[in-house]
């Protein structure tokens, strides 16, 4: 589970596992292979491993994330 103020952020890195990214509270932005996603409580994102990505938090925001490895 991660919690973000407002402007908080991780930056572009990659994973090499794939992951799932539920937002749970607030408002985000979501970078994936260079296009970026505006998304909100409920929704949801998968990162296939070693794509790039990153978050910054519009608002308040809570995410849960989950790495698959086989």
């Amino acid at each position: 589970l991660f919690s973000f103020d407002e402007g908080e952020e991780i930056s572009e890195h990659t994973a090499p596992y794939d992951a799932v990214v539920t937002v749970l509270e607030g408002v985000c932005d979501v970078t994936l292979n260079l296009a970026i996603f505006r998304m909100k409580e409920g929704e949801t994102i998968i990162f296939p491993a070693h794509a790039p990505h990153a978050v910054k938090a519009v608002t308040r925001f809570k995410m849960m994330l989950t790495m698959i490895r086989e």
